[in-house]
């Protein structure tokens, strides 16, 4: 087991820090001025409280600050990652490259709405919220409390939708990969080539008598 130095520790903390940092400015450059411009062109987003749309803001820097800065801590661990772990996690980086470029593109399009299903829940929700309350803002018989709960009724319709079928589709790419999947001997490899190091530092050492 590899000893973590304070070095590294600290090196982890920057750049988890730094990929917040960079979620909260870019995802604030989108969010912000396109609350405002929702704020000129439409009355009816304009007549929302304040602290609704604080809370639509938040709901898009949030989960943007979060997500970068995990993707920097682990650009930080792979790129200090040394030895055979290295050696077996690039094999298997090949592996899972091979693997997706021999899919069609139909396959594609399933394993990365699988691997990415919450992505596309969410994203599904936001698109649904902005779809309904464009037509349904156009309704000048609703008042603008009755048109919050329709847009909010429409958005919770279609998200089931989706979520039944993300359901499905994470089932049957369940299904398939169960069939597909070898026996893991990731072990072996590891001690292959730990032992391989080993045997080059005692040829490489003075006075080196490891049997060859």
């Amino acid at each position: 087991m590899k000893i973590v130095s304070q070095e590294e520790i600290d090196g982890h903390t920057n750049a988890t820090i730094r990929g917040a940092a960079e979620g909260a400015l870019l995802s604030a450059a989108v969010a912000i001025p396109g609350s405002l411009l929702l704020s000129r062109r439409w009355a009816s987003y304009r007549a929302l409280p304040l602290p609704l749309k604080v809370m639509g803001t938040v709901l898009v820097v949030a989960p943007c600050l979060s997500i970068q800065a995990e993707r920097r801590g682990l650009e930080f661990d792979r790129a200090h990652w040394t030895g055979a772990g290295k050696l077996e996690l690039d094999r298997e980086a090949a592996e899972e490259e091979a693997r997706w470029e021999a899919l069609t593109t139909k396959a594609k399009i399933g394993d990365w709405a699988t691997r990415h299903q919450y992505s596309v829940i969410l994203g599904s929700w936001v698109l649904s919220m902005a779809v309904a309350g464009s037509i349904i803002s156009r309704d000048r018989h609703q008042t603008l409390p009755q048109k919050i709960v329709q847009v909010r009724m429409w958005a919770q319709g279609l998200t089931i939708g989706v979520l039944i079928g993300a359901g499905i589709l994470t089932h049957s790419q369940r299904q398939a990969a169960l069939q597909r999947r070898p026996v893991d001997h990731s072990w072996r490899t590891l001690l292959a080539e730990q032992e391989e190091e080993e045997r080059r530092a005692h040829l490489n050492a003075p006075n080196s008598s490891y049997p060859l």
